[in-house]
């Protein structure tokens, strides 16, 4: 019984720590108008679900104390078969429920499209992302550079990311800017994001992908613009190109890299990997057609 009672003990304070981890950061906490969004659709079906949830529990507990076996006072009706009135009730609110989740989600994936651009004024920061094994490669084909498991961008501006994969699929998320999108071998998939606020920003991989996968994380580093400015100027100067021989070496698996940059790359490298034609891609077998 002592170490039931201490199983028990253990899984509500992870329990607990999960909770107050999820309520400070991530999806809880967005720092971003597409992760806001999203905690908006996420709190409003639990308020409509709890309209049912909620009495159902109460109503149970209810019956239960009423009609225990010692409560002489509970009334039974043997005879009783049907009520109109009760079953409107009971078919009516599951009814509302459906119809207002279904509202809520069908208006969302419009609003949320991950190809739809986000209103800003600033200009869209143009990102190519290609998921390898295990690690991430961030182009920037505007400003030439390209770097590994590290993404820096300006705040209060559209990111428009074209996504990819150059191995198996994989999957792309930053929990505190929303909405994961699938990376594929083959084809080109496309998000918008943008931070509100300046700082660290912790990536996932939110797909299985083998070995790796536990160490497959990145880090988006949201700063003012003038500091976006001086990375750019630093991956220029101190980093090296980014060409067919280096892709090579850099699309072999590998397990928790350091964040790198490349000064300059290869022209067109991000539409050669989705075609197929860059090296370690178009052999790969796990590509499909």
């Amino acid at each position: 019984m002592r170490s039931v009672t201490g199983l028990v003990g253990r899984f509500s304070v992870v329990g607990c720590a999960g909770l107050a981890l999820s309520s400070c950061s991530g999806v809880l906490d967005p720092k971003g108008p597409i992760g806001g969004a999203e905690r908006i659709i996420l709190l409003d079906a639990t308020a409509i679900m709890s309209a049912v949830i909620l009495p159902v529990i109460a109503m149970t507990l209810a019956f239960a104390w009423r009609y225990r076996a010692g409560n002489s006072r509970a009334v039974r009706w043997p005879d009783w078969s049907y009520s109109g009135s009760l079953e409107f009730v009971v078919w009516s609110i599951p009814t509302l429920v459906i119809l207002f989740l279904s509202g809520i989600a069908w208006i969302g994936s419009h609003d949320l499209d991950p190809r739809k651009p986000i209103r800003s004024e600033a200009k869209p920061l143009e990102v190519d992302v290609v998921s390898l094994d295990w690690k991430w490669l961030f182009i920037l084909p505007s400003e030439g550079i390209a770097s590994v498991n590290r993404l820096v961008v300006p705040v209060a501006t559209p990111i428009r990311l074209r996504l990819t994969s150059a191995s198996v699929m994989n999957s792309f998320f930053v929990p505190s800017l929303g909405s994961q999108i699938y990376t594929m071998a083959g084809m080109a998939t496309e998000l918008y994001l943008m931070a509100d606020n300046p700082g660290e920003y912790a990536g996932i991989s939110a797909q299985f992908s083998g070995d790796g996968f536990s160490n497959m994380g990145f880090v988006m580093q949201a700063v003012p613009p003038e500091g976006f400015g001086a990375w750019v100027a630093a991956a220029r100067k101190g980093g090296g190109e980014l060409d067919a021989a280096r892709f090579a070496t850099l699309a072999r698996p590998s397990q928790a890299d350091a964040p790198i940059t490349y000064g300059t790359i290869a022209s067109d490298l991000f539409e050669a990997i989705v075609a197929g034609s860059a090296p370690n891609v178009a052999a790969d077998p796990s590509r499909g057609p």
